[in-house]
């Protein structure tokens, strides 16, 4: 994989992974926060990880590929 896409698929990924992170924190954050830190990075990392898999880079390649097509429409 050339750098290039490398840089593409890491910004891919943290368009899903900062905005779930900084939502699970605000809705969960205080009552996690009881936990030892390892317990609290297990949960979350055991909660958004399959998310940021099966559905976050997922959606955000649909979109990509909804502007993409809408952009190759009007260029043509």
């Amino acid at each position: 994989m050339k750098t290039k896409a490398k840089l593409f698929v890491c910004l891919k990924i943290w368009v899903v992974i900062y905005p779930s992170i900084t939502i699970f924190l605000y809705l969960f954050g205080e009552s996690l926060s009881i936990l030892p830190l390892y317990q609290r990075t297990f949960l979350l990392t055991i909660s958004l990880v399959p998310w940021i898999v099966f559905a976050g880079v997922p959606f955000i390649d649909f979109i990509i590929r909804q502007i993409s097509f809408k952009n190759e429409n009007n260029i043509g």
